[in-house]
């Protein structure tokens, strides 16, 4: 059977994948709310894609908060690894992520493998709206899968801490894009984090502009003109995503990916950890 062609995949081949009875096939639910963790779970109790394993992004996908790591902060390999395990995700697995909100947490999942070595990995674009609207029937209950072993093999550069994050500021070392809607980058509103603001520096590119209609991630060639305009002042310097929590950076990330722009991390504490520490810098306004 074939892997996943791209990093997105529609509703029509995954039910072409289905009916072919691919064995590699994992699809893993992320649905999720960030106002209610439990959410998530008991929609996918309610119905889930036939065969669907449910990860919880506040249980499997983040590590233990501390006060000072971030809202979702990045758990351990060996931590991830387990989980994965868990899911029945092995070396062969083709794995799709989907949610109900066009990608942003199905895309924290995608981002993970990738950064753990697993190139098979895609999410499911326009997430459970697309697969009803294609014909796809649900399954209530909950579904599990044989565990297997997964093997960890992290990307180098492909995460960045906070400390380079802190370390490249005065050297200009990234070029930071914040994920967060305009609002939020400028420092007019900060509804769920401590302190307004962004990181100096930080680009906006707001994640929901990498979609189109019906929730679908936008052409190449489309996120390929927005993301240019946004990098412009890369000049070969590595990107460096964030966003609140490390969610929705890796939406963006997604969506660089698709653009055929390389060269992309995510700083997974994000926001949230940055304004953790009152003595780190904080801008505001529009440059």
């Amino acid at each position: 059977m074939n892997g996943v062609p791209e990093s997105i995949v529609s509703a029509a081949w995954l039910r072409e994948q289905l009916a072919a009875g691919n064995s590699r096939l994992v699809l893993v639910d992320v649905r999720a709310n960030l106002m209610d963790w439990t959410w998530g779970r008991a929609r996918y109790l309610e119905g889930h894609l036939p065969g669907a394993v449910f990860a919880d992004l506040e249980r499997d996908l983040s590590a233990p908060k501390t006060g000072a790591n971030g809202r979702h902060p990045l758990p351990a390999a060996e931590r991830l690894a387990e989980v994965f395990g868990r899911l029945g995700i092995g070396p062969d697995s083709v794995v799709v992520a989907y949610d109900q909100a066009a990608g942003l947490f199905a895309s924290r999942l995608w981002w993970m493998l990738r950064y753990l070595g697993h190139a098979e990995a895609a999410v499911l674009d326009g997430g459970t709206e697309a697969w009803v609207r294609a014909g796809g029937s649900l399954t209530p209950g909950e579904q599990t899968r044989a565990p297997r072993r997964f093997i960890p093999r992290p990307v180098a550069g492909m995460a960045v801490g906070v400390a380079e994050v802190e370390a490249g500021l005065d050297g200009g070392a990234h070029l930071l894009v914040d994920a967060r809607e305009p609002i939020r980058w400028r420092g007019e509103q900060e509804p769920i984090d401590p302190i307004a603001g962004r990181i100096p520096g930080a680009q906006n590119h707001f994640w929901k502009e990498n979609l189109g209609a019906g929730g679908r991630f936008r052409s190449p060639e489309d996120l390929r003109e927005i993301f240019e305009a946004v990098t412009n002042p890369r000049k070969g310097r590595p990107i460096v995503c964030y966003c609140g929590s490390g969610v929705s950076a890796a939406h963006n990330a997604l969506a660089l990916e698709l653009a055929g722009i390389a060269n992309v991390a995510v700083y997974t504490g994000s926001w949230s950890e940055w304004c953790a520490d009152p003595g780190r810098p904080v801008e505001r306004g529009t440059p």
